[in-house]
This record gives C-alpha cells, sequence and structure tokens, in this order.
C-alpha cells in the first residue's frame, strides 16, 4: 500500500455558514460526476490521495486557501453530496470527525453487505491508517478526523487528520490503496504540515532497522517497500502573496478569461453569455477537473476561482459562484444524455489557458488584482462569515487592469 502524502496546516475553528457549506455539497459533487465521466472511479480516488490537488479543491470550493478547515469541510460536504448517490457513482464516504470517525467499521460493514466487497479486509485497512498515523509516527498529532472512500470495485482512499498537541497547527495524511503492499515501510501518498524538529517515525525508511528489531521479538518480519509520498506546508498568514502562486500559469489565465474575446474561440460558444468573471472561475473548476498532478503545486491560485469565507484573499462572489454550479452541472445533465459538448468545452477553456501560457510572461502585481476582486465584490454578492461585501466608498471597479 501507499501512503500518498501528508500536509501541514494551520489550525482553524469556526463553522463554515449554511450559505458556503450548500454550495461546496452542489460544487463538490459536480466536480467529481465530471472526473468520474471522463477518467473514472480509481482517477478520484488518486486525486483526494493527493494532498496537493486536495487542498487546491478545497480553495476552488471557496475554503480559506491554507486551512486545516479545508479537511473538515470539503469530506463532510462530499459525503453529504455523494453518499445518497453511491449506489449509481460507485463511491462511498465513511466517518468524519471526531464520533463520526468511530463509525467507520460499521460503515464499512454495511457496504460490503451492498456491495459484496470484503468488510472485513476493508476495516482492517481503516483501522492500520489511523494506527500508523496515531502510533507508529509520534511526530505530535493526534487523530481527530477519518474519513475512508471506497469504491464499488474495493479500492479506496484515506484522508485523515491530526491535531498538534502544543503548537496549533494541523495534520492532513493521505493514504491510496493503489500498489498498497506495507502499511509500516513509506506507505504514505503524502504527509502536509510544518516541521516540528525531529520525531519519532517508524514508517519511515531509515526506521526499517527499529522496526526489523522490533518485529523480531514478535518473530515477524516488516515488507521492504520504500515509496515516495508528497508533502505539503500552509503558512500560518492568511494574505496570498506573488510567491505563493506560480504567476505565470495565474496570469495567463487571467489573460484568457477577462483579456481575450471569447466568441473569437469556436471552441467557446456553448459558454456565450458567461462573463468574464465567470470564466474565471470556470477555468479553475476545469484545471481541477482535467489538471495533471503538477498543476496543484500552488493551491493559493485556486482561491482566485471563488474566494475564501474569511474574506482571504477577498469574499466570496455567491452570484459567480452559482453561475460555475449552474454551467457544470448543466454540462454533467446533459452528458448523461449523451451530449457532451458542453463538458467538452469547460475542458476546451482549459486547453486554452494551457496553450496561452506558453509564452506567457507574467507583467503584473498580484495585489492589484486582489485589490480589483475586493472592489468588485459587492457587484458579485460577495458574503465572508462576518457579512456582505459594501460598495467601496471611492468606487473604481470600472478600471480594467491590463496582464502586460
Amino acid at each position: 500500500m501507499k501512503r500518498s502524502g501528508t500536509a501541514d496546516l494551520p489550525l482553524h475553528y469556526g463553522k463554515v455558514p449554511a450559505w458556503l457549506y450548500e454550495r461546496m455539497s452542489a460544487l463538490g459533487l459536480s466536480i467529481v460526476e465530471a472526473i468520474l465521466a471522463d477518467y473514472g472511479q480509481d482517477e478520484v480516488l488518486r486525486r483526494l490521495s493527493d494532498p496537493f490537488w486536495f487542498q487546491s479543491f478545497g480553495a476552488v470550493l471557496g475554503m480559506d486557501w491554507h486551512s486545516s478547515g479545508i479537511t473538515t469541510s470539503v469530506m463532510g460536504a462530499l459525503k453529504r453530496a455523494i453518499n445518497p448517490q453511491s449506489a449509481s457513482l460507485g463511491l462511498y464516504i465513511c466517518g468524519g470527525k471526531g464520533k463520526f470517525s468511530r463509525e467507520t467499521p460499521a460503515e464499512l460493514l454495511r457496504i460490503a453487505d451492498q456491495t459484496g466487497l470484503a468488510g472485513d479486509a476493508l476495516v482492517r485497512a481503516s483501522k492500520l491508517t489511523a494506527k500508523v498515523d496515531n502510533t507508529a509516527i509520534q511526530d505530535g498529532y493526534q487523530l481527530y478526523l477519518h474519513n475512508f472512500i471506497v469504491s464499488n470495485q474495493g479500492n479506496w482512499t484515506v484522508v485523515q487528520q491530526g491535531m498538534h498537541e502544543n503548537d496549533g497547527t494541523a495534520r492532513r495524511y493521505h493514504w491510496h490503496s493503489q500498489h498498497l503492499k506495507s502499511f509500516i515501510d513509506e506507505p504514505h501518498t503524502g504527509i502536509s504540515g510544518i516541521s516540528q524538529g525531529q520525531i519519532l517515525n517508524l514508517t519511515a525508511a531509515a526506521a526499517t532497522p527499529n522496526r526489523q528489531g522490533i518485529l523480531a521479538i514478535a518473530k515477524n518480519d516488516p515488507a521492504q517497500i520504500i515509496q515516495e509520498f508528497a508533502h505539503l506546508v500552509m503558512p500560518k498568514r492568511h494574505d496570498i502573496r506573488a510567491s505563493d502562486v506560480d504567476l505565470k500559469r495565474l496570469g495567463a489565465l487571467l489573460y484568457v478569461t477577462r483579456e481575450l474575446q471569447t466568441d473569437s474561440f469556436e471552441e467557446l460558444l456553448l459558454l456565450k453569455g458567461v462573463g468574464p468573471r465567470t470564466m474565471q472561475s470556470l477555468a479553475l473548476v476545469s484545471e481541477v477537473i482535467h489538471g495533471g498532478p503538477s498543476r496543484f503545486k500552488d493551491p493559493a491560485r485556486f482561491s482566485f476561482a471563488h474566494g475564501g469565507k474569511d474574506g482571504h484573499p477577498f469574499p466570496v462572489p455567491l452570484t459567480i459562484y452559482d453561475d460555475s454550479i449552474t454551467v457544470l452541472r448543466k454540462g454533467i445533465e446533459k452528458s448523461k444524455l449523451g451530449n457532451l459538448d458542453k463538458l467538452k468545452t469547460i475542458n476546451k477553456l482549459h486547453q486554452i489557458v494551457l496553450q496561452a501560457e506558453a509564452n506567457f510572461t507574467p507583467q503584473f502585481d498580484i495585489q492589484e488584482i486582489l485589490e480589483q476582486e475586493r472592489r468588485d465584490s459587492w457587484k458579485y454578492n460577495g458574503q465572508t462569515v462576518m457579512g456582505k461585501a459594501k460598495k467601496p466608498s471611492s468606487d473604481r471597479s470600472g478600471i480594467q487592469l491590463s496582464m502586460f
């Protein structure tokens, strides 16, 4: 087995407001359905096991780009949206935060009864992943969230998170069953978090002699599989800086969606009537659906789709968010009837941005882009947990920034 990665995140408290949670469920389900339609169940599991993609996904859904709250909120929204449709989607999400994590074994056994999967094996995998991250890796983080995502083919991903005892940070652990051969020899596909200095990690390759000694006492031998894993570290600060994003990728996206006349692209005619700001969000949504793994090294960039609930980098533009959901849902519904044109058009938007990147040289100030987003927020029914965005007293929202 392969542990796919980890992420270190500043710990955030607070509840996701209902106006955002409903939209997260709707857009999250649509993105998952679009990935299923084009790439299948295993690709959904692989992406959920990638800490960089997961953080980017959460940012597109309007969660704060750097916070630990992405984990609990995204998994809660997905479980709420996907499980009622599990029979048709072939995906099941178990567990959750606190007491819900302890319900995972019973949930897995119920799913096994419905699907014919090996329930005992799934329960064992769930328990072992939790034991490894809570006990074999003694890094100061105690697990408080455990989600087990399984397909009707028996493949699975685990997303779980722990809280540090002293420093107010959280660490997210990702596992993926693909190619998994060992729970104890560098099994993660990724771990994301801030360095805490020396820790005891009995799953590290360097700890092989330690494990051998421990297991020799029990007259057992450890497996010898070494896997690389991804490690994502998010800063404690709220503001987004130029160093947080790939300026070439962000600039090309803004250029395509704001400055080019989309009517000149025959491939985008099906999106006619969608404004530049909605196009900007759809381009980032399309990248989350169709982008390759290397596209998600800068999760902060994806917050330029729908902002963040705490107002960082700007308030959530509810009008734009709803437009994104509507366009994607219509494409999915039409695809179920055999008409793939709209979903293909959304994919084409991503391809056009990729083409623009090839010869793009960024010459813009990211802070000016953010200021414009904040000034325009009231136009798009911008909202945060503190309330609605207000029209600026000195309105410069008519000024169009140039990417060159």
